[in-house]
C-alpha cells in the first residue's frame, strides 16, 4: 500500500513532537475560571425554518472576550422526558449547516445544536483586539501577544461553554450528550470532551490541530496549515524563535489535551490524509484513555468517508 506517513504499526505506537507547554493544566484551569465567569446572556430567537416535528432556534450566547457567538439548535416537538443530545462542529473556515442536515437526529429524538465558530464563516462575532497577523487564519491568530491571546483558545471555550448550555438545558438528558464533526470540528470534538468530560460519546473525523510541528517536519505546512509557512516567511524567516512558536502552540494541540477527555471516541482515520496527516491524528488518539476505536480508510485522504456517517449515527444511537 502506497504511504505518505508512517506504517501502521508505527503511527499506532506514534505519541507526538510538538512540544507541551510547561503551565498547559494551569492554562486551560485559568481559561476555564474565565469562561465560567460570564454572563452568557442566552438567547433562543424561533428560525425561519420550521418542521411539524423540530422547534428550531438561532441560539445566541456571549463568549469569552464579550464574542456573541451563533449556533443553530433544533429539539423534537412535544416531548417532555428529558432527551440525548447531539453537538455539531464544522470544518475550518465553514459554518453551522444547514438546518435540514440535522433532521435526522431529531427524528431520532434527540436535539441537536451545529456551533458557528467565532471570526468564520457563520454569524458568529470575532472581536479582534490583537497584535500581528490576521490575514491568513486563526491558528497564528494572537500568537505575537500573550499565550491568552491565541484566537483558539477562544474558539476552544465556545465549545466548552456552549456544551455546558445544552448540558443545562432542561430537555436534555445530561447523562447522554455526544459530539461530532470533521477536520477542525473533528479538533473540536476532542475539545469538547476534554474541556467538558461529561460528554459521553465523541466521534471525531480527521481532527484538525494536532501536532503541529510534526506537520511543519513533513513539509504540509500548506492548505489548512498554511499559517505555520506564513509566520515564518513573514515573521521569523531565521527561525530563531522556531522553539518559542511551536511551545506556545502547545496551548492549542488537541494532542495535550487528549488525556482529558472521559467519554468514548470513535475516530476516523484516513491513511492518505496529507491535510492532516495521520500521525498528527495519532498523536492525540494515542493520547486517549477511555475506551475508543480507530476506523482506518486506507485509501482515503481528507475527504468523504464512505459508509461513516450511518456508523456515526448508529454508534450515537447507543448513547
Amino acid at each position: 500500500m502506497p504511504l505518505i506517513d508512517m506504517p501502521l504499526e508505527e503511527l499506532q505506537a506514534y505519541f507526538g513532537v510538538n512540544p507541551r507547554p510547561h503551565d498547559f493544566d494551569a492554562y486551560w484551569e485559568s481559561a476555564l475560571a474565565e469562561m465560567r465567569a460570564v454572563d452568557a446572556q442566552l438567547e433562543l430567537v424561533p428560525a425561519s425554518f420550521q418542521t411539524p416535528f423540530a422547534e428550531c432556534f438561532d441560539l445566541y450566547f456571549t463568549g469569552v472576550r464579550s464574542a456573541r457567538i451563533h449556533a443553530k439548535y433544533l429539539r423534537p416537538k412535544n416531548v417532555v422526558t428529558p432527551h440525548p443530545a447531539i453537538l455539531q462542529f464544522h470544518g475550518y473556515s465553514g459554518n453551522s449547516g444547514e438546518w435540514c442536515e440535522k433532521l435526522g437526529w431529531v427524528a431520532l429524538g434527540y436535539s441537536v445544536v451545529a456551533l458557528d465558530c467565532r471570526g468564520q464563516g457563520g454569524l458568529s462575532e470575532d472581536v479582534g483586539g490583537v497584535v500581528g497577523n490576521t490575514l491568513q487564519g486563526h491558528i497564528i491568530r494572537g500568537l505575537d501577544g500573550k499565550p491568552e491571546d491565541l484566537l483558539f483558545r477562544q474558539v476552544y471555550l465556545d465549545v466548552a461553554q456552549l456544551a455546558g448550555i445544552v448540558l443545562d438545558m432542561p430537555e436534555v438528558d445530561k447523562t447522554r450528550v455526544g459530539a461530532w464533526g470533521n477536520s477542525q470540528g473533528g479538533a473540536l470534538t476532542l475539545v469538547c470532551g476534554a474541556l467538558e468530560p461529561r460528554i459521553k460519546r465523541l466521534a471525531p473525523i480527521h481532527p484538525f490541530l494536532c501536532d503541529f510541528q510534526r506537520v511543519w517536519e513533513m513539509d504540509l505546512a500548506c492548505e489548512a496549515f498554511e499559517d505555520l509557512k506564513i509566520y515564518f516567511r513573514r515573521f521569523d524567516p531565521l527561525h530563531q524563535r522556531e522553539k518559542e512558536m511551536f511551545t506556545r502552540l502547545g496551548y492549542i494541540d488537541c494532542q495535550h489535551l487528549a488525556p482529558r477527555i472521559r467519554g468514548e471516541v470513535m475516530m476516523a482515520i484516513g491513511l492518505m490524509d496529507q491535510v492532516c496527516p495521520p500521525s498528527t491524528q495519532f498523536a492525540a488518539y494515542n493520547k486517549i484513555i477511555t475506551p475508543k476505536q480507530s476506523i482506518i480508510y486506507p485509501d482515503f485522504a481528507h475527504e468523504y468517508y464512505p459508509g461513516h456517517p450511518d456508523r456515526i449515527f448508529q454508534f450515537m444511537m447507543g448513547l
